[in-house]
């Protein structure tokens, strides 16, 4: 069978521009109405998505009031979504660095159960600097730090969600045996920051485990991709950028003692699209006359660890000096070190670099028929950029509708992407092995 495209609705409130929220197009649904949610699943779901993708934060971020704020708990959210679909996946975001390992092992057991097999875990390390005090503590934790906690964090979930494998539940109502407790196992888990017992009291889901999912594009974050992730949301606004990318990440599965294809690699792509180009760059005008520069200007600080850019002129060039060092930075480094390239290669100002950050945030942005956007996509697919897309709409529902009605036809009729799913589960969907409850991965570099 040909190598199959896989396209992921990355699902944020009423669209992934700051100024979506305000624009007649969006949802005009409360943020924490549950229907929002569920309307753009079923859109995703009707053209054959593969899952629904649900980011968090741990802090309640910005606080002018100009900008749309506050998110519903993932696995929560992802949980009622479970019985509003029948086949996409479901994916959602929990830090290492701010939950146990035995709480997180049993919630995403429990929404594989509930969803009959279709839960992700994104694992992320969490650096927003504001999500340190939610938590009590002094200060936050830096890059390297985060890491190590999530490395053993991992083992340790990996550990409880092997202890009770289902085979283990015999339900004889005749014996009157309900457990074959030889099947049971202690987890024992000890490292230098986590420890649990085991077993889970949640027994192995319909996967064997939910997908582990990561976006790390550090040389660290990288490392740890290699190691455990079977799906890699990541930003790249170059081919190039990406194709470096991919095979960096393949190359680092295969040192662990993995194949290539037990990764699947997925961009961020942010597409506004209209009848002709002209029609669709109007629309990124419009949500930019809707944003704020405080707003933007927040938020490119937040990213550069707190690096006040307030005093810079507007419409000036921007240079290196103008900021910090990004290996100093204790935010998502990768993303920064993509933000300074980018300033400097297309020399912008700091007003056209909040615009560009706006919408896509250092994903890919673009505008395009839909022709044109299935064209990008096929061509980035084909020369070993990605292995699909984690797909961005600019605004909910308006633009992820054309996506789904226009621009899916054109990746079906030209065989690249599916008309029916093949399976149940998130792991069928994402074309990756079956996982048993005695699978793990090369512990070794």
């Amino acid at each position: 069978m040909p190598r199959q495209l896989h396209l992921n609705l990355f699902l944020m409130s009423r669209g992934h521009h700051e100024g979506a929220w305000r624009h007649p197009g969006s949802n005009h649904k409360a943020l924490t109405d549950l229907e929002l949610y569920v309307e753009a699943a079923h859109i995703a779901e009707e053209a054959k998505f593969d899952a629904v993708f649900l980011a968090d934060t741990l802090a309640a971020g910005n606080s002018s009031g100009l900008a749309s704020s506050g998110s519903l708990e993932p696995i929560v959210l992802l949980s009622l979504l479970a019985a509003h679909t029948t086949k996409i996946g479901l994916i959602g975001t929990a830090s290492t660095t701010y939950s146990l390992p035995y709480t997180l092992a049993r919630q995403f057991a429990t929404l594989d159960h509930l969803s009959k097999g279709r839960a992700g875990w994104n694992i992320v390390t969490s650096w927003a600097p504001e999500a340190g005090a939610n938590y009590g503590l002094a200060q936050n934790v830096d890059h390297g730090d985060r890491y190590k906690l999530a490395a053993e964090f991992v083992e340790a979930v990996d550990a409880l969600w092997k202890s009770f494998p289902a085979d283990a539940i015999v339900d004889d109502r005749e014996t009157g045996r309900y457990l074959d407790a030889n099947r049971m196992r202690p987890a024992n888990y000890e490292g230098s920051h986590y420890r649990t017992k085991g077993p889970l009291n949640v027994p192995g889901s319909p996967q064997g485990r939910p997908v582990y999912i990561q976006a790390g594009q550090s040389d660290t974050g990288r490392a740890f991709a290699a190691r455990w992730a079977e799906a890699i949301f990541t930003a790249h606004m170059t081919i190039d950028s990406a194709k470096s990318f991919y095979a960096d990440v393949k190359n680092r599965a295969v040192a662990y003692g993995r194949r290539p294809e037990d990764i699947v690699v997925l961009p961020g792509i942010s597409a506004a699209i209209g009848s002709s180009e002209l029609e669709a760059k109007q629309v990124w005008e419009e949500l930019d006359a809707l944003t704020s520069t405080e707003v933007g200007l927040t938020r490119l600080s937040a990213r550069f660890g707190g690096h006040d850019f307030s005093n810079i002129a507007l419409d000036r060039p921007l240079t290196k000096d103008d900021f910090p060092d990004p290996n100093e930075v204790e935010a998502s480094r990768s993303r920064v070190v993509g933000y300074v390239e980018m300033t400097l290669r297309e020399k912008l100002t700091l007003r056209q670099l909040l615009r560009r950050l706006a919408g896509a945030r250092g994903h890919l942005a673009v505008a395009g028929t839909p022709e044109q956007i299935a064209d990008l996509i096929q061509e980035w697919f084909q020369s070993g950029g990605a292995d699909g897309f984690n797909v961005m709409p600019p605004i909910i529902n308006s633009q992820l509708k054309l996506f789904a009605d226009e621009v899916v036809p054109i990746l079906q009729k030209r065989g690249l992407f599916r008309s029916a799913y093949g399976g149940d589960t998130l792991r069928s969907h994402f074309g990756l092995a079956e996982v048993g409850a005695d699978a793990s991965f090369a512990r070794s570099a």
